[in-house]
């Protein structure tokens, strides 16, 4: 094995072994034993529904026994698109504690996005969110699925909100008509019910928990083959990392979406192994989150820098009481200084710096809870997590501190690979290796700065964008001769998607039509925020779009209104 210099070793805390004597569990075990030590402790407070971890794990014990009635077998693929809610939770837990594999999905995501994404996994069952049958009842015939459930926010409410919730929606004609048939179509309620429980006992740590799909470093969605060993590994390394967070109850703020492996991750899994309490939102709403702060008084606040800046500029913000959180880990773009100062002036929090991928299930850097915290850099490698730079064509040994090249990491959170793409999984694990495509540099004392991306993935509010997938639907509208998009600078979402397009001759469109046409076909998040019409586009010699000139282009003018704004200010 390589021998590989360390340098951030020495700046962990004292209280962070360089070393894990990992406990080989599949990942249910952790919600078992919260229930075991902390039984009565509020597991999960949802507006006026709450549990105690003593019932979640129950509930998820009934809802796994259900599922396996239903014709679940170990190792199935479960789809999940469902919103932060208890319905959520359960489904997640108890799917993974029947064997089956959780694929998580976006409920954002249209229809080519749905077809693609549940073929290619071949999913059996579908737990959703009533929502979205509209959409989903045209894809049937398309789709794989063999039984599909569905629930409303009202099942995750208490008595009278639950009724109110529906006397709303029904007023408002917002409850669609799903013909529940109990066949293929079924209610999502009666798997929380019943006398009957059940856990796989055939599970070992090296099956799969999840298929968690992700645009990898290129191209179209795969699904990154996470074992619950990757997955509780990570746990136990951000317990590890995070070490003063065990001294006392917690209570997590579950803004990040759990389809999102990151808030999966900081907002679920690694909360639930030290017995903390979840406060899940449905969705992103400021006003709500600023409430649910003041309400619930939550100790820890994972997040995006686009989340915590959006907070800072609300114009009501001295009304509410933000004093209660301690810790925000921070993830997906770096966070400008002055909101890191302000962030903490306005909460008193100390704000965490790290990163992660997919991948890698997916925290692997982190800036120290109490050691120095540099700003810019997503921190230090986890404990058994090594990481190094490398040259951005050839790969292989480590470049010297403070060369740049492309980040590569190993650790026993990175993913088996991608399911069914041999070809990708070779492309990205190499030599027990994972090719981040990310350029980044380490200094002298082992903290790693990330410094651009090597290929043009898009990060906007924390979601990552490939720009090729908006490049096509752009490119199939008939008035459009060329089109290509990319990340240009934003001070709240770390990037927005611009699109520049040359238009087929004699043709006409307005920004409107082009931001309409893609709201069809894609995801609200991917679709393009600023629209630019050229006569011709920067090319290479061979006919290449230049996609990185102009994004250069945005950020020479992005740094020339800091300048002028700066010569303003003085």
């Amino acid at each position: 094995m390589e021998n590989l210099d360390r340098p951030w070793l020495k700046s962990y805390d004292p209280e962070v072994s360089t070393s894990i004597d990992y406990e080989r569990m599949p990942m249910h075990r952790f919600l078992d034993r919260a229930a075991k030590k902390w039984p009565k402790r509020k597991a999960v407070i949802f507006q006026n529904w709450s549990a105690s971890y003593a019932k979640l794990k129950h509930l998820t014990e009934v809802f796994a026994a259900n599922l396996k009635k239903a014709g679940l077998r170990k190792g199935d693929r479960v789809a999940l698109m469902l919103p932060n809610s208890p319905q959520g939770l359960i489904a997640y837990w108890g799917c993974l504690r029947a064997g089956g594999v959780v694929v998580w999905t976006n409920p954002l995501y249209m229809e080519t996005e749905i077809l693609h994404h549940f073929n290619d996994c071949e999913a059996r069952f579908l737990i959703a969110i009533d929502l979205l049958w509209p959409r989903l009842e045209k894809l049937r015939a398309e789709l794989p699925i063999e039984k599909y459930f569905f629930t409303s926010i009202a099942d995750g409410l208490a008595f009278p909100l639950n009724q109110l919730y529906r006397l709303k929606t029904w007023r408002e004609g917002n409850r669609p008509a799903i013909p529940f048939d109990n066949k293929t179509v079924h209610p999502f309620k009666p798997l929380m019910k019943g006398k009957d429980t059940y856990t796989c006992e055939s599970l070992n740590a090296d099956d799969l928990a999840l298929l968690q799909y992700t645009g990898g470093t290129t191209g179209v969605a795969k699904g990154c083959m996470l074992t619950h060993f990757n997955l509780a590994a990570n746990v136990q390394q951000c317990q590890a990392m995070l070490h003063e967070l065990e001294h006392e109850p917690q209570t997590f703020l579950g803004v990040l979406p759990y389809f999102h492996i990151y808030g999966l991750t900081t907002c679920v899994n690694w909360p639930t192994s030290i017995g903390s309490t979840l406060i899940p939102f449905p969705r992103y709403v400021p006003q709500d989150v600023l409430k649910g702060i003041h309400k619930h008084r939550p100790t820890v606040f994972p997040g995006a820098p686009s989340v915590y800046i959006s907070l800072l500029q609300q114009k009501n913000l001295e009304k509410y009481n933000l004093d209660s959180i301690n810790y925000c880990v921070s993830g997906s773009a770096p966070m400008p200084v002055e909101y890191i100062e302000k962030f903490k002036s306005v909460t008193g929090a100390t704000l965490l710096e790290g990163f992660g991928l997919t991948e890698a299930s997916p925290v692997t850097h982190l800036n120290p809870i109490r050691g120095q915290r540099k700003f810019g850099s997503i921190g230090l490698p986890f404990p058994d997590t090594d990481a190094k730079v490398v040259d951005m064509v050839v790969g292989g040994e480590a470049l010297p501190m403070g060369k740049m090249g492309e980040l590569v990491i190993r650790g026993p959170q990175v993913m088996k690979g991608y399911y069914n793409r041999p070809d990708a999984t070779a492309d990205v694990l190499r030599n027990g290796w994972l090719y981040t495509g990310d350029i980044a540099y380490m200094d002298e004392d082992g903290y790693f700065f990330i410094v651009d991306r090597k290929k043009d993935l898009i990060i906007s509010g924390g979601y990552n964008i490939y720009p090729r997938e908006i490049d096509e639907v752009l490119y199939a509208h008939p008035d459009v001769k060329e089109a290509v998009t990319v990340g240009i600078p934003h001070e709240g979402r770390g990037e927005i998607v611009k699109a520049y397009i040359v238009l087929e001759p004699g043709r006409e469109l307005t920004r409107s039509d082009v931001i309409s046409y893609c709201r069809e076909k894609l995801a609200n998040y991917k679709v393009p925020r600023k629209v630019e019409f050229r006569t011709e586009l920067p090319k290479t010699m061979v006919g290449k779009v230049l996609r990185r000139a102009l994004r250069d282009e945005e950020v020479e003018k992005a740094q020339k209104r800091r300048e002028r704004r700066k010569r303003k200010d003085d």
